[in-house]
């Protein structure tokens, strides 16, 4: 039976456990596009759920919301570990629950979520066939397979991440490497405009 709209907290652990969002309306007969979405530093399912839920509702985009075992993500912190097998085991209770478009699947972030998203990603291309990063801080070092196209978006009065820092040296060196990237810079500080959201889930269905 198909899984009702709405969030479905996955079972996997008693505290901070994944949550599956499916949007109000899945393509009939059609196997469903997924994105993992990683909150930033602090945050929760919940928030790494709050910046994409409506861009996706509309749109028709399963959302896989993780939340990292720590503070942040354990690549932001040190290296690869449990936050990884975490979202390896959230993500075959999804691909177990419902059905995936394996060739649709992504991941993102925003801040901290944003750089892991890019780490991960990058270094899993033929599983994430594109790749979300709103505000990152930088790229977590890991091998990389495949060539996915990569989202960035940045503020301009960002204060956290300073834009000079980061995404303005992140996206050149992507491009240096051979990688497609879109790339937006906003008028606004350290956050995810709705705007850019909805431009970001459009992308992910080209």
């Amino acid at each position: 039976m198909p899984l009702a709209p709405g969030d479905h907290p996955l079972g996997l652990r008693p505290t901070r456990d994944p949550v599956l969002h499916v949007p109000p309306v899945l393509a009939p007969g059609r196997a469903a596009p997924l994105l993992v979405c990683l909150h930033g530093a602090g945050g929760t399912a919940a928030s790494g759920l709050a910046f994409l839920r409506d861009a996706a509702d509309e749109r028709g985009l399963l959302l896989l919301a993780p939340s990292s075992s720590g503070p942040t993500w354990d690549a932001v912190r040190a290296g690869y570990g449990v936050d990884v097998d975490l979202i390896d085991r959230a993500l075959a209770t999804v691909f177990a629950r419902t059905e995936v478009d394996a060739g649709r699947i992504a991941v993102g972030g925003f801040s901290d979520g944003a750089s892991y998203a890019l780490g991960l990603g990058l270094a899993n291309g033929r599983l994430f066939r594109r790749i979300v990063a709103f505000s990152p801080g930088f790229v977590p070092p890991a091998g990389r397979s495949g060539r996915p196209p990569v989202f960035v978006s940045h503020g301009h009065a960002d204060e956290v991440l300073p834009i000079g820092r980061t995404s303005r040296r992140i996206v050149p060196a992507l491009e240096n490497d051979g990688y497609e990237v879109t790339y937006r810079e906003f008028a606004g500080g350290h956050t995810v405009p709705p705007e850019i959201a909805r431009e970001a889930v459009d992308w992910l269905g080209r």
